[in-house]
């Protein structure tokens, strides 16, 4: 296993609310990243087909127009959109942590896939409790989804957006010796100047504090907000106001919390990259290893219940989504 590899955050914008479309977007970028040799890349919260920012804009009423074509863009994890990227990630040798709408069957939930450089899935999870008006469009996950895997680049682990607001979820994480942490953001452009936690500085604040308290590398895309976005989402000029273009924050932290990689501007697409080196986390947990020697069991202990809990379980089933082999003749090469 590499100590030391290029990492890659992505900062860009979705084709709003068209999957074929972003899945192109998605190999461009990945193979942008293969050009720049990076090992792994990581795209933003819901990057497929974007934040739905319309969730945030009015009462339920106006949300209907976009529920069915939110729904009919939301792949599912044996689609041929997810396919593509996988054999993308093949045929690049990048790892791809990938952010999206997952749809299994009538419901809806904020994934994350961890994709392999030979297009295997290496981590496939769901947001365990999507956040305040997010859960009138997706569904809940469990403890099972708090999971760091062992992979050829490190033990890797992810989240989306708040649940790094969540003590216990990281606590989760450090206490199975997680090395590289996807912290998957979407645009911050929600509510600028008038919800503070909405934005940028708190966002990335606590992401900078994951990379302390964990002693791990973080790697924290998000996605840009453009005028042709706002236009999709907003209707009038009252909810024109509550969006604000730009609000790409893209951010890489090394385990002492120092920032790695040159920023982008908050209106500018592409790549913050940065070469990162395992073994600096010895020398951060030296310090303080939350769930090791720094911890206090006789006082504090968390209590982790990783269990699957599905609504139904059948004798013998195994618990999951099922990922077709790439390899598989039904599988259709194609890119979108």
């Amino acid at each position: 296993m590499p100590t030391t590899y290029r990492v890659a955050a992505v900062q860009a914008e979705p084709v709003w609310l068209d999957a074929g479309a972003t899945v192109e977007k998605t190999i461009g970028l990945i193979e942008e990243a293969a050009d720049q040799d990076i090992s792994l890349m990581a795209f933003p919260e819901t990057w497929i087909p974007g934040y739905p920012l319309f969730l945030w804009l009015g009462p339920v009423a106006g949300q209907m127009p976009y529920i069915a074509r939110y729904h009919a863009n939301s792949p599912t994890v044996d689609s041929a959109h997810l396919t593509a990227i996988r054999q993308a990630a093949r045929r690049t040798g990048v790892a791809v942590a990938l952010g999206y709408s997952e749809k299994d069957y009538g419901s809806l939930y904020m994934a994350q896939t961890l994709i392999a450089p030979d297009g295997s899935v290496l981590l496939h999870r769901r947001k365990l409790k999507p956040t305040h008006v997010e859960r009138s469009l997706f569904g809940e996950s469990d403890g099972s989804d708090l999971k760091v895997v062992q992979t050829p680049l490190g033990r890797i682990g992810a989240l989306n957006c708040w649940e790094h607001l969540q003590p216990l979820n990281k606590y989760a994480l450090y206490a199975q010796h997680e090395q590289v942490h996807i912290a998957a953001w979407p645009a911050f452009g929600l509510y600028k100047g008038i919800a503070y936690a909405l934005g940028a500085e708190a966002n990335m604040a606590v992401t900078q504090t994951y990379a302390l308290e964990g002693g791990c590398f973080v790697i924290a895309p998000t996605q840009v907000l453009s005028e042709r976005g706002i236009e999709t989402f907003a209707t009038t000029d009252e909810q024109r106001a509550l969006l604000t273009a730009g609000a790409g924050r893209a951010c890489i932290f090394g385990p002492d919390g120092s920032p790695l990689g040159k920023p982008l501007d908050e209106h500018a697409e592409g790549l913050v990259v940065a070469d990162i080196d395992l073994s600096l986390i010895d020398l951060a947990k030296n310090a303080a290893d939350p769930a090791g020697h720094y911890a206090k069991a006789d006082a504090t202990r968390l209590l982790h219940d990783d269990r699957p809990k599905r609504a139904v379980v059948r004798p013998g089933e195994i618990a999951g989504p099922y990922f077709p082999d790439l390899d598989e003749p039904s599988v259709e090469d194609t890119t979108a």
